[in-house]
């Protein structure tokens, strides 16, 4: 390794102390100390944000590198290398010769090479007879091996700090989703509890997070986040546990519901019976599902009496609905619709075709039920060439479920009636030439 008094720079550029330190520890190394050249290279590469280089400036480097003859840097031997400014060029991709010097001057500054400046600037070696270099002035590549150890150690620490961001951004990711689909279940299954205040603040909190957050901020967020779900989840398990309770309490009254729920309305034979009883329904049920007749802002009619209101609301059985809206089966999740949650599912897809707002379907959900809003949507997606207004139409009618004034077995009994006139053979004209519509006068 060189040694000898310290180098100054040459021509108008001034000493720093920050010269003065890179060589003063370059002198610092023990005899036979070594490196591999390369090693140093991609731990530099690794360790760039915490020594603040460019791309490019490490570009530099890498050609000061090739410049060296041998594969590891050692103090037995002259740590300078001596190219000229075209070598330069050349091994840099033909970067610019002044680029070339800024980014030399950025290597300097970092102390990470060193400038051994001729008496008149110029780059080049003095060799005995031997062959072998006594001096020589260009750049040395001494502070690299002085400062071996501190590289390695700060590529570490940044591949470490890389290693954490990647782990805090999959446990924001899996919490993310965890807290979105505990509050969606429990929004379908319409559980008891401030849901739409959690999901509130779900958003808000994912909300204050800048598109690139630091370290500090995420694991804040995540932490906020991992709170909130604890306290979902532990709320669903009171309801679970409530609900289990109900359930080994009350034996007979299950017992009772399972009764009920083998009603003949679940049959596809029941399903028959009551399209044949729309068939017999006057027609006046139909009008009440014509999106034409102007929407009253203060309804004359006679209103429903609130003790019909409940039956008024009470879900139909799914096969009866895809069998008078079988235009919706193909929006469900598999491309069919097999049971209540595929219908939920194929609603929030028809009503954004629909252009109807979410806050619209939202209120429709809340007043009817999501199986009822479904099933309300997929009526009108069953006429949606006929419909000036999805939204406007579908507040109508939440507005008048709300007042029980509207009942989804009309509607239903419509569009069966509707389809089973139109696969009806064609009966002989009459003389008169008059014809009758599928939804009434």
């Amino acid at each position: 390794m060189e040694s000898g008094s310290v180098t100054t720079p040459f021509g108008r550029r001034p000493m720093t102390l920050g010269m003065l330190t890179s060589q003063v520890t370059s002198r610092d190394v023990g005899a036979g100390a070594s490196v591999d050249k390369w090693k140093i290279y991609r731990a530099l590469c690794e360790a760039k944000p915490l020594l603040e280089i460019s791309d490019r400036a490490l570009t530099v480097l890498n050609a000061l590198l090739s410049f060296y003859p041998k594969s590891e840097l050692s103090a037995d031997n002259s740590l300078v290398v001596f190219p000229s400014n075209a070598q330069l060029s050349l091994r840099c991709h033909g970067m610019a010769e002044q680029t070339i010097r800024r980014h030399m001057a950025a290597l300097v500054v970092a102390g990470l090479i060193i400038r051994k400046d001729s008496p008149n600037g110029k780059r080049y070696a003095r060799k005995n007879r031997q062959g072998e270099i006594n001096d020589a002035y260009g750049f040395s590549l001494a502070p690299l091996l002085a400062r071996a150890t501190e590289i390695e150690q700060l590529a570490a620490k940044v591949a470490a700090d890389r290693l954490y961001m990647q782990t805090l951004k999959e446990r924001l990711t899996l919490c993310r989703r965890d807290i979105s689909k505990l509050i969606n279940a429990a929004l379908i299954e319409e559980l008891p509890g401030e849901w739409l205040g959690a999901q509130q603040r779900f958003h808000q909190i994912l909300d204050q997070l800048p598109r690139v957050a630091s370290t500090r901020l995420i694991a804040s967020a995540l932490a906020t986040l991992e709170t909130l779900r604890e306290e979902i989840i532990k709320q669903l398990e009171i309801l679970i546990k409530a609900q289990n309770s109900s359930g080994n309490d009350s034996q007979n009254e299950r017992h009772i519901q399972i009764t009920e729920s083998e009603s003949p309305f679940d049959s596809e034979a029941a399903s028959e019976v009551l399209v044949s009883e729309f068939t017999a329904v006057n027609r006046s049920s139909a009008v009440a599902f014509d999106d034409r007749m102007p929407i009253p802002t203060g309804t004359t009619e006679t209103p429903i009496p609130r003790a019909d209101a409940p039956a008024a609301i009470h879900p139909l059985p799914l096969s009866l609905v895809l069998q008078a809206c079988p235009e919706v089966r193909s929006y469900g999740p598999a491309g069919t619709i097999k049971t209540w949650q595929d219908l939920i599912a194929a609603g929030t897809m028809v009503s954004s075709m629909l252009q109807i707002s979410p806050s619209a379907y939202k209120d429709a959900c809340r007043v009817m039920g999501p199986q009822n809003a479904a099933t309300v949507l997929a009526c009108i997606f069953e006429r949606a060439g006929e419909i000036n207004s999805a939204g406007g139409y579908l507040r109508y009618l939440t507005k008048r479920a709300q007042g029980g004034e509207f009942a989804i077995k009309p509607m239903l009994m419509a569009l069966a009636r509707a389809k089973e006139t139109r696969h009806r053979p064609a009966a002989p004209s009459s003389k008169s030439g008059s014809s009758t519509s599928a939804y009434g006068d």
